[in-house]
């Protein structure tokens, strides 16, 4: 919110520098971002006027003025602006003068920008007639009428006075951040109520009342609202209207404000927004068929043109102002090209109605139109503004003189809001703010916010004006009087407990899986949980998988944000790709982080979050045993042991021979006391399609896994038991069998273990082989089997009845045998 300090005083006595005016602001909670001294980068910059005007002897596009600006002898100055006139009071500035610049077509200078006199063509110039633009001001605050050119003054001024001192150019405009759950601050009289409380000084509200009203509005008007997202329409009715430029004085409020001044009708509309934080509209109502304003919402697909002359399409969930036979205004956003305020506009319709916020923010949101009223709707405005906004612009009408008011209005108002009470107890803000004030000093602050206060002794229960929406519980009352005794007075204090710091287990198994990871040489990512849904597209995903049950965010900033992840190998692809179209040679990557499913059997239920691992490589050696390996030692780490690596070829993120889901074997015990082993799957690993690999730019194999972080933390156990080192020696064997060549190693080394004794210690692959000792669509593997007993030597005997139990099993279960070498 934009303020302007002399604008300011128009309602509360603030008689202070902008400095101790910006520091008490500060301290009693309002947020400042700037605080700029507008008319003082001018030294030296006159009023001047145009007493004749010659051409440039040497350049047909020049011509030469003499000005009066006070001094006994007109000064000549040269200048190539179009529309300079004999008569015309015009900025001067003089020799050795400074503006602020930046001069036409050139960048903005630090400091301004000096003007001294020299010869243009040959004649010479004795400074330069300045535009809005080389004064300082914005291109999008200067009026209609003077984009081009030098500015003429509308009205006569006194020659040779000094030029920011008589258009009351110089004053403090204060830049406010106005949070959210603030929106009467979007107002000068709600930053005026804020600096009466906080400096002492006392409000005072503008005139509403007009002297002199002819006839009746409802002679001329009538409103029907058809749908709940209006919640209140007033209208008022102003004839005899004379289009034309606003006087300076509104000019200047508005430009300090950030807002172009368009004609005097626009102008006091956006005057009195800014001035209540009401937004406003007028209809030429020659253009209001059926002299009948319809608020109801559009028809899908309807066309409409708005003000600034785009079409846009419509949805019926916009709220529109229409009449008897078409839209008219995007209710809360803008109005309609088709009803615009026009230089032949006689008679107007002024509109101050309140529309629900969400209602505004989504159809701005649709049109992607945001304006200075669709910005203050979505914060929520106070329904009981409409009928004073509405008169405020009707008294500034009859004012200026730019049209007769008809009397009365037509108010549609079928839910008035009303004021809440909200109990406060003087003990309790006293205990929560560590300060002990009196009754009397909380209530003279609740009484300068306008709030009434009733009750006796402890307890205080005050009522808010409606502007005041963010006042609903106690301990809102209490900010209120924190930031009016001053947050730099309120006492410093410890918290008191007897807590002890901790980490939780599962915060712990992350960081034992995040050092375990960065002593593999892998680097820690962090990336966004916020998606685009085109992620699981991408990894080929199937359509009926549940990694598409995505949470939806209900106003994302785009289609890339749209919704919650529910894997974290997209995200993993894309830091991939990112390194790899940046020439890095070698990645070795992981995340742990949050995912998120929906609920599809109750969508308004929360969504399941679960805690997921992913890892990544590609280049430096990277291949499916790199990343198996480093999926050992992991789990390892984290005391999962017993793992097998199951064969996969369905899952579209990755080649169909090179990947295998993660088990881990977990011993159970059973209601009837007897133990088994339970299999549960921790995730996934492979080599990346051929296909993803290349949608995310990559040109050479890569390598993911995705781990269930939750589910491996349930599993995970951190308990050493101590073993002695064996007293008894080992004895090993060697086999090597012939099997087909679709057998998996796993299977291989799972039967091996079932078959395998209590002395069976070991079992290691050392060779894989296929040539031409053996026979096609068979493979040779080759095994090291260790056996070793606790308590005693092993005899030949002993080890040759355990190894026989496994070939046995092998050659039943695998038709698995012998190779003869």
């Amino acid at each position: 919110m934009i303020v302007s300090l002399e604008w300011l005083k128009d309602y509360t006595d603030v008689n202070v520098d902008p400095q101790t005016f910006c520091d008490g602001m500060i301290l009693s909670g309002s947020n400042l971002e700037t605080c700029e001294m507008a008319g003082e980068e001018m030294e030296k910059v006159v009023v001047g006027k145009i007493v004749k005007i010659d051409r440039h002897p040497d350049a047909d596009k020049l011509v030469v003025c003499q000005l009066d600006v006070g001094a006994e002898e007109p000064v000549q100055i040269v200048t190539g602006a179009p529309n300079v006139f004999e008569g015309a009071y015009v900025p001067v500035a003089l020799h050795n003068s400074r503006i602020p610049g930046p001069l036409h077509g050139q960048p903005k200078q630090e400091g301004g920008v000096k003007i001294t006199k020299g010869k243009l063509r040959g004649v010479e110039s004795s400074g330069m007639l300045c535009s809005f633009g080389e004064l300082g001001f914005e291109d999008k605050v200067v009026p209609v009428n003077q984009r081009d050119g030098i500015w003429i003054l509308d009205g006569e001024y006194p020659v040779g006075a000094d030029f920011a001192e008589a258009l009351e150019l110089k004053d403090a405009v204060i830049d406010f951040e106005i949070t959210p759950n603030r929106p009467d601050c979007l107002s000068m009289i709600g930053m005026a109520r804020e600096a009466a409380a906080t400096f002492g000084t006392q409000l005072r509200y503008p005139k509403t009342g007009c002297d002199h009203t002819e006839g009746d509005a409802a002679d001329y008007i009538s409103v029907e609202v058809k749908s709940p997202l209006c919640k209140r329409y007033t209208a008022r009715i102003v004839k005899d209207v004379k289009v034309c430029d606003s006087p300076w004085w509104l000019q200047r409020r508005l430009i300090h404000a950030g807002m172009r001044p368009i004609n005097n009708i626009v102008d006091i509309t956006n005057f009195v927004m800014l001035e209540y934080g009401q937004p406003l509209h007028a209809f030429d109502i020659n253009s209001v068929a059926g002299r009948k304003i319809i608020v109801k919402t559009a028809e899908d697909g309807e066309k409409f043109t708005t003000l600034d002359g785009t079409e846009r399409m419509l949805t019926d969930d916009m709220l529109m102002i229409c009449d008897g036979e078409k839209s008219i205004g995007v209710a809360g956003v803008m109005g309609g090209l088709n009803s615009e305020i026009e230089e032949n506009t006689t008679t107007i319709i002024v509109e101050s109605a309140n529309f629900l916020g969400e209602s505004v923010r989504a159809t701005s949101k649709k049109l992607g139109l945001r304006t200075e009223a669709s910005s203050r709707y979505e914060k929520g405005i106070d329904p009981n503004l409409c009928e004073a906004a509405a008169d405020r612009v009707c008294a500034l009408i009859e004012m200026i003189g730019a049209g007769t008011v008809v009397g009365g209005s037509i108010d549609v108002y079928p839910n008035p809001e009303k004021a809440k009470t909200v109990k406060g107890r003087v003990s309790r803000i006293n205990k929560i703010l560590g300060i002990e004030l009196t009754r009397e000093q909380m209530v003279s602050y609740f009484e300068s916010l306008e709030m009434k206060v009733e009750g006796e002794g402890d307890d205080m229960y005050v009522t808010a004006p409606t502007v005041r929406q963010d006042i609903e519980i106690e301990e809102d009352l209490s900010e209120e009087v924190a930031r009016l005794y001053g947050y730099d007075k309120l006492p410093v204090t410890i918290p008191k407990g007897n807590s002890e710091s901790g980490q939780s287990y599962e915060r712990d198994m992350k960081d034992l899986a995040r050092d375990t990871m960065c002593a593999l040489g892998a680097s820690e990512i962090q990336t966004y949980s916020f998606v685009s849904p085109k992620g699981v597209d991408n990894v080929r995903i199937d359509e009926d998988s549940w990694e598409r049950n995505f949470v939806k965010i209900l106003n994302p900033l785009g289609e890339d944000t749209s919704v919650m992840r529910t894997i974290l190998t997209p995200a993993m692809l894309e830091v991939l790709g990112r390194n790899y179209s940046r020439n890095i040679e070698s990645v070795r990557a992981f995340e742990i982080g949050n995912t998120f499913t929906a609920n599809l059997l109750d969508p308004a239920d929360l969504p399941d979050e679960q805690d997921n691992m992913s890892i990544g490589m590609y280049g430096g050696g990277a291949d499916f045993f790199a990343l198996k390996g480093m999926v050992v030692t992991l789990l390892n780490k984290l005391g999962i042991g017993d793992l097998d690596f199951i064969a996969e070829s369905e899952y579209g993120v990755y080649h169909p021979g090179r990947c295998a889901r993660i088990v881990a074997y977990n011993p159970i015990e059973l209601e009837n006391g007897t133990e088994a082993v339970e299999e549960v799957e921790l995730g996934i690993m492979g080599e990346v399609h051929p296909e993803v690999a290349e949608k995310y730019g990559m040109g050479t194999r890569c390598y993911t896994a995705e781990l269930m972080f939750n589910t491996v933390t349930e599993l995970a156990d951190l308990e050493k038991a101590y073993a002695p080192l064996p007293k008894y020696p080992a004895t090993s064997r060697d086999i090597a069998l012939l099997v087909d060549e679709d057998v998996a190693v796993g299977d291989i080394e799972h039967v091996i273990r079932e078959a395998g004794t209590e002395i069976l210690r070991s079992i290691k692959l050392f060779d894989i082989y296929r040539g031409k000792q053996v026979a096609e669509g068979k493979k040779s593997v080759a095994f090291n089997l260790t056996y070793r007993h606790s308590d005693r030597t092993l005899t030949d005997e002993d080890v040759s009845a355990a190894h026989g139990q496994v070939l046995e099993a092998l050659k039943d279960k695998l038709d698995a045998t012998l190779r003869e070498i």
